[in-house]
């Protein structure tokens, strides 16, 4: 059976309040009639043991004493609810009745013991019935047989049954139509959900699913729908930031590229003018590759590895092999490299962030410094952090441009020094692995002299 889930919940709710009811309704039944029995075997202990003091004996006779004045009573009055009396001997047989009883006699049961109430039927009509004793001197002489109509009492609770039987469905039926109009106004917030969910494209993606009042699992839900859609929409603005930046910053190179493949086909050349143009045109790919690798950094950096679950390295271990790898370099620039530090440099940093942060740091103090300069690189403790400082002799940065050196493409005075190597997305790159672990980066410069960096790791 498919049933929407408003309906299934107006279902569940259903079989759980029926069960309840019938379990309800059989209860007040037989409370009922254990009531009604109770007072009908009351009322006839009562009557026999009442009329017990009415009985006379005489050799192996049992009568009553006040027969007469029961008859005349009978004459005068209808009685609406009679007790039947029989006195009967010791092997069954009947000795006197009362008078109600006329032709008709009851029949005592024999297996029933004494003062046991049991049905039976007088002359086929229902009747309650109980027999006691009839003792004389500690001998037993008889007994005394008492009955009542059951008619009143089993039309009382055959009419009790049958109403609870009209409710049973009646009220079943209520309920049902009740819980699925309950059901209904409990998730109508989802349906706002899914309304709202089912319109939002990537044309509105800003749109969000309106919370509601309470702090209640619907709340939840729609503040975890909002979260997912935040994540999808920053996964789409990188997805267009990098398409972005890697259409702008592939076209110069590509184009320097076709420019001069162009000029190598358009006349014949010697070996050494093809050597020169291919080795042009790799550096281009280089510097290319170069930049869809940091572009690719910087739009998937959340998507990274967690740095916990990466392996560590010791600082100055870190900084050893950076410039190691720039030995080229510091040697074409004639360059003076000094690295110090205490014991803080044994101090442990994630691998991969701490070599990218260091290397661009590194790369840039080198690319920048003047010719013959010096590039000083100091780590120690301060505070209870450890610091590593990078100080170069260069070309220095304009105060006004220290804001905006964080920021993605941004060089600053590129047209001063057009023969240094750079597409500005160096120190965004170093901004983003330093606040994937925790770390902090301060530049201070003056224009001209010296640019010093200073990486506090945690």
């Amino acid at each position: 059976m498919k049933l929407n889930f408003q309906n299934r919940i107006a279902f569940y709710y259903l079989i759980a309040t029926s069960a309840i009811s019938l379990l309800v309704f059989g209860f007040i039944y037989f409370i009922v009639k254990s009531t009604v029995y109770e007072s009908l075997d009351k009322n006839l202990t009562f009557e026999a043991n009442k009329h017990l003091l009415e009985i006379a004996v005489e050799e192996d006779t049992v009568f009553f004493t006040h027969k007469k004045e029961w008859e005349e009573i009978e004459h005068r009055e209808v009685q609406i609810n009679p007790v039947f009396l029989q006195l009967m001997g010791l092997r069954g047989q009947v000795m006197d009745k009362s008078p109600n009883l006329k032709g008709d006699s009851l029949v005592m049961n024999q297996s029933a013991s004494i003062d046991e109430h049991y049905d039976t039927k007088l002359n086929n009509r229902p009747i309650r019935q109980v027999h006691i004793e009839i003792q004389e001197n500690g001998k037993t002489r008889g007994y005394i047989v008492a009955a009542l109509p059951l008619e009143a009492s089993i039309m009382v609770l055959s009419n009790l049954m049958k109403t609870l039987l009209i409710l049973f469905p009646i009220s079943t039926l209520l309920l049902f139509f009740i819980s699925r109009y309950l059901a209904g106004k409990s998730i109508a917030p989802i349906a706002t959900i899914i309304n709202t969910t089912n319109s939002i494209t990537k044309n509105n993606l800003d749109e969000r699913v309106a919370l509601p009042p309470h702090r209640d699992e619907i709340y939840e839900l729609s503040t975890s729908i909002n979260g997912l859609l935040d994540r999808i929409g920053e996964a789409m603005e990188r997805e267009k930031q990098f398409t972005s930046d890697a259409s702008h910053e592939l076209r110069t190179p590509l184009a320097s590229l076709r420019g001069t493949l162009e000029v190598l086909v358009r006349k014949k050349r010697n070996i050494e003018d093809y050597e020169e143009k291919i080795h042009d045109s790799l550096n281009e790919v280089d510097r290319m590759s170069k930049i869809v690798e940091q572009l690719l950094f910087l739009a998937r950096n959340s998507q990274n590895k967690p740095y916990k679950e990466q392996g560590k390295a010791p600082v100055t271990v870190l900084v050893d092999e950076i410039l190691g790898r720039h030995q080229k370099l510091i040697k074409d620039r004639k360059l003076s490299v000094s690295l110090n530090a205490d014991q803080s440099g044994d101090h442990m940093v994630p691998y991969y962030y701490g070599n990218l942060i260091l290397d661009n740091v590194v790369n840039n103090a080198i690319k920048y410094s003047r010719y013959r300069g010096k590039v000083e690189i100091n780590i120690k403790e301060e505070g209870g952090k450890y610091h590593c400082y990078i100080k170069d002799e260069g070309i220095g940065i304009k105060e006004e441009d220290l804001s905006s050196i964080f920021n993605p493409f941004f060089r600053s005075q590129p047209l001063d020094h057009k023969e240094i190597n750079g597409n500005g997305l160096g120190l965004s790159i170093v901004k983003k692995a330093a606040d994937a672990i925790g770390a902090d980066i301060n530049i201070k410069s003056q224009f001209g002299a010296w640019t010093s960096v200073c990486i506090r790791f945690s």
